[in-house]
């Protein structure tokens, strides 16, 4: 007779149960199959369970076509699901999972009739994303063989576990499914019971933070999801990401995770219940904040809000010469993307021998380009001679469009406008690349603020294809029409955003970065777990704590702090932690210590 689970290790997990074969349950049963495992496939809906065949049946037919199946183990695969509807058919599983509606009511009966039907010794996990684990547990006969397994979508594609623990889970069973995280070819991220858990407590907040943005009238949809994915190489935008999950399942994983945080950044933006009440729940329901060509169809498709291609502008301003200050490595990426498109560039430092330090660092970075083949020896000859260094900004007398690119310090890029407003010929576009700084503030250091207007370039500019454009409410229709028109001239995508701090990106991405420090800070979890939960399980390049460290955590506290002042928003304050680290000089890789440790250059 099977005894209860104990912490005794436990022998391997060959029989499991998929209780819910909706999308996800569909693919965690398609990974174990394929891994070996006989699965026992139940759903309440024989339509389901006949889907969740079919789907299995398709996906292993493209993995024969595409190589990685042999007919042979297509066949052994199939062979190995089968499917009921009813949950006595569990009886016999070493571990269950449940990835049934995220409702404790409708999980608790699950877990309360599986309590009489399987073995005692089985493991019962809880596919949630957003639910207590403990809360779950604890309605059940044995909670201590409880935890909670949260693959992510798609399951057969996505490389993330995570293997979350309540205070009455047994080790054994974390060590179980840890094991068979890892036979799946899986990388598990042990942690313990909090709404989100790591990928999707961070994911969540910036996901909602999109969303009130969008409500707001800040950008367009598609301005924010473009600068997303351009300024942070993010695979989607956040818009088309909730779509994707479900606005209605957004909805419920923040109303959760607000529930534990009281944190206002977790309170569900009001324009999620607005869609979900609607019915309008993203791509399953054919229309989100996108309208789709059917619903489940991932083509969107025009509607009433698509911006139309050939909308009408205001004429723009004939733009031949551009000056850039600065000498630093943003001004000098600059003014490499303008003489690449053929521009007269004016590269103005404090000193001629930064001028030509900086022009310097540009011919490498022309050699760099025509070692890897990217342009010809003659081209990036032609590029270094359209670059003329100089120590006066006297001779921006004749550029159209004057840009600084100088230390983000207000007060000396109020000076440098107030030189600009002297030097610079009537008509000429004004430009700040401030990231956080107030843009009308520079305009009004002149006086032609109408003419001043922000270009966000993202580092390092000559590879990054994202510029925000920032009108003030003082800008001239024909200087934003002009500085839209020559981003498209330099190969550049322009979104359009307002004067406030942050802009976009750094609006959405500082207090994702300052949420993971909190989550450290806090004891949660590693900045191993944490940057491999957000690699594998969100699909971002890099994790928070890798990238902290590239931007400077001076810089990045700074952006925190500006943020905060303006939104007054309480989640917003910067971390005890990231304070306490600046504060001890550890800055990021330019220091060779930052949240890690790194071998001096």
């Amino acid at each position: 007779m099977a005894t209860p689970l104990s912490d005794t290790p436990l022998s391997p997990l060959k029989t499991i149960a998929v209780i819910g074969l909706g999308t996800m349950g569909t693919g965690i049963a398609e990974v174990l199959a394929r891994a070996g495992r006989e699965v026992v496939g139940i759903d309440i809906s024989e339509a389901a369970a006949t889907k969740a065949v079919s789907a299995l049946d398709a996906a292993t037919a493209r993995a024969v076509s595409r190589g990685r199946l042999t007919e042979q183990e297509r066949e052994d695969a199939l062979a190995r699901f089968r499917t009921f509807t009813d949950l006595r058919a569990a009886a016999e599983a070493d571990l269950v999972i449940e990835v049934v509606p995220e409702s404790y009511e409708i999980k608790q009966q699950v877990f309360r009739a599986l309590d009489g039907i399987v073995r005692p010794d089985a493991i019962l996990a809880t596919g949630t994303n957003a639910l207590s684990v403990t809360r779950l547990a604890a309605d059940s006969a044995h909670p201590e063989r409880v935890l909670g397994l949260h693959f992510f979508n798609p399951a057969p594609a996505m490389k993330l576990v995570e293997v979350v623990s309540s205070v009455l889970t047994s080790p054994a069973a974390v060590t179980a499914v840890t094991n068979l995280a890892l036979d799946l070819g899986k990388e598990p991220v042990a942690i313990g019971d909090r709404p989100g858990f790591v990928a999707d407590g961070l994911l969540f907040g910036y996901l909602n933070q999109a969303a009130a943005m969008y409500e707001a009238r800040y950008a367009s949809r598609e301005d924010i999801d473009a600068a997303m994915r351009l300024g942070c190489g993010l695979p989607m935008g956040p818009l088309a990401l909730l779509d994707l999950i479900g606005v209605d399942t957004a909805r419920t994983v923040l109303e959760a995770m607000y529930a534990a945080s009281h944190d206002r950044l977790h309170a569900p933006a009001p324009i999620l219940k607005q869609l979900s009440e609607a019915g309008l729940t993203g791509r399953k329901s054919g229309r989100g904040f996108y309208t789709y060509e059917a619903p489940g169809s991932a083509t969107v498709v025009r509607d009433a809000l698509t911006p139309l291609a050939d909308a009408a502008q205001a004429p723009g301003r004939p733009v031949r010469s551009v000056g850039v200050a600065g000498s630093g490595t943003m001004a000098s990426g600059i003014a490499e993307v303008f003489a690449k498109a053929g521009y007269e560039v004016v590269l103005a430092a404090r000193t001629e021998e930064k001028a030509q330090a900086a022009k310097a660092r540009i011919g490498k970075s022309l050699a760099r380009s025509v070692d890897k083949g990217r342009m010809t020896a003659e081209a990036a000859a032609q590029t270094l001679d359209l670059i003329r260094p100089t120590g006066s900004y006297d001779d921006f007398a004749d550029v159209d469009l004057a840009l600084e690119a100088v230390a983000e310090d207000l007060e000396i890029k109020q000076q440098l406008f107030a030189t600009f407003d002297k030097v610079c010929k009537p008509g000429a576009i004004l430009a700040t690349t401030t990231s956080s700084l107030p843009v009308v503030a520079c305009a009004r250091a002149t006086s032609r603020p109408q003419d001043v207007i922000g270009m966000h370039f993202f580092n390092p500019a000559p590879a990054m294809k994202l510029v925000e454009v920032v009108r003030t409410v003082l800008t001239a229709d024909d200087v934003h029409a002009t500085v839209r028109e020559l981003c498209a001239s330099i190969r550049k995508h322009p979104v359009d955003c307002g004067d406030r701090a942050g802009f976009i990106v750094n609006a959405l991405l500082f207090p994702y970065l300052n949420n993971a420090v909190k989550m450290v800070q806090e004891h949660y979890a590693s900045l191993d777990d944490i940057d491999a939960a957000m690699k594998l399980g969100g699909g971002y390049p890099m994790g928070p704590f890798e990238l902290l460290d590239v931007v400077g955590l001076d810089v990045s506290l700074a952006i925190e702090k500006v943020l905060h002042r303006e939104f007054r928003d309480p989640g917003l304050a910067p971390a005890p932690l990231l304070e306490h680290l600046v504060a001890a000089g550890c800055l990021g890789r330019k220091t060779g210590r930052g949240f890690r440790e790194y071998a001096k250059r």
